[in-house]
């Protein structure tokens, strides 16, 4: 990404024109002060083409016959012996 480096005193007079460039053009705006920056005007992102959380894990759950029984016999276990 480049970026455009404008003075403050433009900034100023041009600040919705920088503003509708910068979106247009998806570039970041330094602005400076003397020849310094002092501030920079970057595009926000967007949730445009993020995945909504909401079904995010839909179909990646494994399918078990059943949940209630417990997974080894109870001899194994050494608690019960």
């Amino acid at each position: 990404m480049t970026e455009k480096t404008v003075t403050a005193t433009r900034f100023k007079s041009d600040c919705l024109k920088l503003i509708d460039a910068m979106n247009r053009d998806h570039e970041p705006v330094v602005v400076t002060r003397h020849g310094k920056p002092v501030a920079k005007m970057v595009p926000v992102e967007t949730d445009e083409g993020r995945q909504s959380l909401f079904g995010a894990m839909k179909d990646t759950i494994l399918d078990y016959d059943d949940i209630i029984s417990p997974a080894s016999d109870p001899e194994d276990w050494d608690a019960l012996r």
